[in-house]
């Protein structure tokens, strides 16, 4: 597939991607499911209660992130990601392993200087 720069769509991906956090939360839902508040603010202990909602809010808008709330006292809510998030994980695979390549990269260069 030919890319033309001029009708490039990076910039729509990265939008949607782009955060200290969403990548984290994203891999977090996709290597151990379905996940309460709790459980993921437990998970990354450096994200603030406000911060965590305003991702999730933002995935959740993006259909990449699926909020159920289930009507019990007290009030339960879970978040999973959704099939169509799902079809994200190759991407994200991908720039991990290109991150973790980059970082050995840089420790090499280094060293050899």
């Amino acid at each position: 597939m030919e890319i033309k720069p001029e009708l490039c769509r990076v910039d729509d991906a990265l939008g949607i991607l782009t955060g200290k956090w969403k990548p984290i939360i994203l891999l977090h839902l996709l290597t151990k499911g379905t996940q309460r508040f709790s459980e993921l603010k437990r998970n990354m202990p450096g994200i603030t209660q406000k911060m965590l909602t305003n991702q999730l809010r933002d995935l959740e808008e993006e259909d990449i992130v699926q909020r159920v709330v289930y009507p019990q006292v007290p009030p339960k809510v879970e978040y999973s990601i959704t099939d169509y998030g799902k079809s994200l994980e190759p991407i994200l695979r991908a720039m991990h392993d290109w991150g973790t390549k980059h970082n050995l990269h840089k420790k090499q260069k280094i060293v050899s200087e």
